[in-house]
């Protein structure tokens, strides 16, 4: 059609300018565009009535939509259930059918808007007003043919988009220019929403009308065109699994056919790998549920993926069976041994000639390898040897023996871990680690459900896989270092782990049966027990692991860490001796610290310089027969060697300061998570209110102790000669330096009181004491513990002689040697003996004070200090 002769058209619709009255005819989701023929199924009562009331062709109505379709039949619709516009058409045939429909051709006309609406019997008629169109007197221009351009091509993708468009119809909106013919064509062919269509019918301005026109069309070609992207991804995947499916069928159709079984060969060897590890009858009923539902699952499908998983996860753990390996060179924790510590059990019972001498020669080589493997721990090394001769008079190995839950605590870089080691070497187990370090989440210990996507045991049913044994020794590193938040507490889920009469029955979320931890030797390290929960510590027996004095850090020096490090540094094979006055000297200046890791970098950096001194001389790595071989290099490291490879001491003792007299300074002990520590006192007096002023970043334990310390002093003011004449009108200032370290505890209260005596008696301490002791308000003293650390800070500061409680008299006795002859120990009952010790008689009243004096003082043996 030409755009002339439709342009003559429709200035004789727009002509019409009276509103006309026509039957209803009410369309349900159709809107019908002038210019197009329609064909309609009519069903329902209203349209029914239409046309009936007709009754001939030829017969124009007013189609309108209904705003919703009508739940139940309408005979006569009301005005607010009918959309304003519609178009005028023309029924250009029609036939009722038997059961009471019809159906009916009709031909759009022209757009109208609803004016009124009568009833008028079964038929209703409505008064229309035709929409106003502007006159077309001329050829469109350049703007508006790019539009129409624009409308065509979006119409040519959404009919290749949506394939319900007829050839006929893109042929007669490709030939056509006509803004109004092309806009209801497209319209009526277009599969949108009644108020969309409404909208496009609504529009008079031509231009306003193709634009709008152009946004559906290029809104619905992007909807169809993502909706053709899913579907081919949805069918690409799905002809993939059908593929793989058919394949899958076939091989195992041809497996069968060959005798290969390999039909089932998956489920019956997953299933064989299960009941072979024998793990009791709940977990084959368990996985043998599992094991039917994935048979009945596609290969590919995501719950096949989980259960086959779970089902791995169940054949690899170790449930039943022999809990000792093959020991080899070649240790399960990926390190190698030296051939001089390659002596084991296995070894053992080659050697042992009969049954009788059996539980002896493994009882010694044990012990011969914790010996070789580390110096001093007495009690950690007794307890492992306590633990083999139970096994071996409970039957050994072949007799299922619980495994104590040991928990070594100490300072940092004493050997803790590294012992763990060692007592599975002794023990010929399987060793495995785990650091609980900052570690939040339950599900670390006992998994994720395996509902959950990538779920996974947790870390003690991962261990014991990678163990693949049942009783291997599983070290819990830095169990003090646990932390809880809102995903659980750690801590409280190793509580079944640790605790024997429940570790039998361990279950983990993701496995969902219970697992067997009682044959487990486990071992926990700690620095501190201060942040361990009390029911998670009461599971576990505690062996201290304390600091290392001057003697044993030399010696653990010249057996491990400098062998250890000159190999580690390529000199290895050469002749470089360290003598020990250098070593010792290298542990005062150069490291402050209770266990051996800084002295161990110390000798890792004189063992460095030495490589580099040894290149710059021309030595060169081989054992071919040359001057200038490494195995030539000859060195004695001197201590007047030391600056030259260390560069100037880190740590510098002020004895002057430490051995200098000065009032109201005393020196007390501390003990802390890396060792002991001196803790000075420093104590002045001025006019006041009697007020007590405590600072340095102390704790509420540590102020309660000076507290008490000036109120028993106040109580026994009359046994001593005190240059304030009135306490109460006389304000004290204590201050412990170092205000950033946070300080608490008791065991300073003796020290408080030393130094408030001094100040109130204007007399200073006797230089180069150190005291430590609780102090109660009758002036009693109280044991403390870490005494070990205490005293090796003591020896370390240069102290000469150290004050302790009378109760612990005991622990002194069980330090060595060497530390009890490095400073003079006095026990004392009660501050009074310290103070004897302390200041000379001066200090005393005339007066006898109450109480009398003390008898108590001891010193300890002269063989020993």
């Amino acid at each position: 059609m030409k755009y002339e002769g439709v342009s003559k058209l429709l200035s004789a619709i727009t002509g019409r300018q009276k509103s006309e009255e026509f039957p209803l005819l009410p369309l349900r989701e159709l809107v019908i565009f002038p210019q197009t023929i329609v064909p309609l199924y009519i069903s329902y009562k209203a349209g029914i009535n239409a046309i009936e009331a007709a009754g001939k062709n030829n017969t124009r109505f007013f189609a309108v939509p209904f705003k919703v379709s009508p739940p139940a039949p309408v005979e006569t619709p009301d005005l607010p259930v009918l959309y304003g516009l519609g178009a005028v058409v023309r029924m250009v045939q029609h036939l009722k059918l038997p059961d009471g429909s019809c159906r009916a051709v009709f031909h759009g006309e022209y757009r109208g808007r609803l004016l009124s609406l009568t009833r008028n019997g079964p038929c209703a008629r409505v008064t229309v007003a035709p929409l106003e169109l502007p006159e077309e007197t001329k050829a469109p221009g350049p703007q508006r043919l790019a539009l129409i351009r624009s409308v065509q091509k979006a119409f040519i993708r959404y009919a290749e988009y949506s394939r319900r468009v007829g050839t006929e119809t893109l042929s007669m909106t490709d030939k056509t220019d006509d803004p109004e013919y092309l806009c209801n064509i497209i319209a009526n062919a277009l599969a949108v929403k009644t108020d969309k269509k409404v909208m496009l019918l609504d529009h008079t301005d031509t231009d306003r009308r193709l634009e709008f026109m152009l946004e559906t069309l290029e809104l619905e070609n992007e909807i169809l065109g993502i909706q053709k992207n899913i579907s081919v991804k949805v069918r690409n995947r799905m002809e993939k699994n059908h593929r793989e499916f058919i394949l899958q069928e076939q091989l195992r159709e041809i497996n069968k056919e060959l005798g290969n079984g390999r039909g089932q060969d998956e489920f019956a060897e997953l299933e064989k790998a299960i009941r072979d590890r024998d793990p009791g009858e709940e977990v084959l009923l368990k996985t043998g549920k599992e094991l039917a539902r994935l048979r009945k699952l596609q290969p590919l499908s995501p719950e096949a993926g989980v259960l086959r998983g779970y089902l791995e996860w169940i054949a690899d753990l170790p449930w039943k069976g022999a809990g000792d390996f093959a020991s080899s060179p070649e240790m399960p924790d990926g390190g190698r041994e030296e051939p001089a510590k390659a002596a084991s059990l296995a070894a053992a019972l080659a050697a042992a000639k009969d049954e009788g001498s059996r539980g002896a020669e493994i009882l010694a080589a044990a012990e011969r390898i914790l010996e070789a493997d580390h110096y001093g721990m007495e009690k950690a090394k007794e307890r492992i040897l306590e633990f083999i001769a139970v096994r071996e008079l409970s039957g050994g190995e072949s007799r299922p023996l619980k495994g104590p839950i040991l928990c070594f605590v100490g300072p940092p870089g004493t050997g803790k871990t590294s012992l763990g080691k060692s007592v599975a070497r002794a023990l010929n187990r399987r060793f495995v680690r785990i650091s609980l370090g900052g570690l939040r989440d339950e599900a670390e210990i006992r998994g994720h459900r395996k509902t959950y996507v990538g779920a996974l045991p947790g870390k003690i049913i991962q261990s014991m896989r990678r163990a693949e044994t049942v009783n291997p020794v599983f070290l819990l590193d830095e169990i003090d270092k646990l932390s809880s938040d809102f995903r659980g507490d750690p801590a409280s889920a190793l509580l079944e782990v640790l605790d024997p009469e429940q570790n039998n029955t361990f279950t983990d979320h993701y496995l969902e049966v219970p697992y067997d931890l009682s044959r487990v030797l486990f071992i926990a390290t700690a620095n501190s027990l201060h942040t361990v929960p009390f029911p998670l510590l009461d599971r576990m027996e505690l062996i201290e692991i304390p600091g290392y004095g001057e003697r044993e850090k030399l010696a653990i020096a010249k057996r491990f860490l400098i062998p250890k490090q000159l190999d580690e540094n390529g000199l290895g094979n050469a002749a470089i001796r360290f003598e020990d006055d250098a070593i010792l000297r290298i542990i005062r200046h150069w490291t402050m610290e209770s266990g051996v890791r800084g002295l161990e970098r110390e000798i890792a950096r004189c063992a460095r310089k030495l490589a580099r001194r040894a290149v710059e001389n021309g030595y060169i790595a081989g054992e071919i027969p040359a001057p200038k071989t490494i195995n030539n290099y000859k060195k004695t490291v001197k201590p007047g060697d030391l600056e030259k490879l260390l560069g100037r001491r880190k740590y510098k003792q002020d004895l002057a300061l430490i051995k200098e007299e000065r009032v109201g300074v005393a020196y007390g002990l501390a003990w802390t998570e890396t060792g002991g520590a001196i803790l000075p006192v420093e104590t002045k007096s001025y006019e006041g209110n009697g007020e007590l002023i405590i600072t340095g970043n102390l704790g509420d334990v540590m102020k309660e102790s000076a507290r008490t310390a000036l109120s028993y002093l106040r109580s026994e003011q009359r046994g001593f000669r005190f240059l304030v004449k009135d306490i109460g009108k006389t304000d004290f200032h204590i201050h412990i330096p170092e205000g950033a370290i946070p300080k608490d505890g008791p065991s300073a209260g003796i020290t408080l009181a030393a130094s408030l005596l001094s100040t109130l008696c204007g007399k200073a301490p006797r230089a180069g004491i150190v005291m430590t002791g609780e102090l109660t308000l009758t002036g009693r003293i109280l044991p403390v513990g870490g005494l070990k650390e205490k005293i090796l800070a003591a020896v370390r500061s240069g102290m000469d002689r150290v004050l302790l409680p009378a109760e612990n008299r005991e622990d002194w006795a069980e330090l060595d040697k060497d530390i009890r002859s490095s400073i003079e120990a006095d026990f004392i009952d009660s501050a009074r003996d310290a103070f004897k010790l302390l200041f000379n008689e001066t200090i005393y009243s005339p007066i006898k004070a109450r109480g009398g004096n003390s008898k108590t003082l001891k010193r300890a043996p002269k063989k020993d200090s």
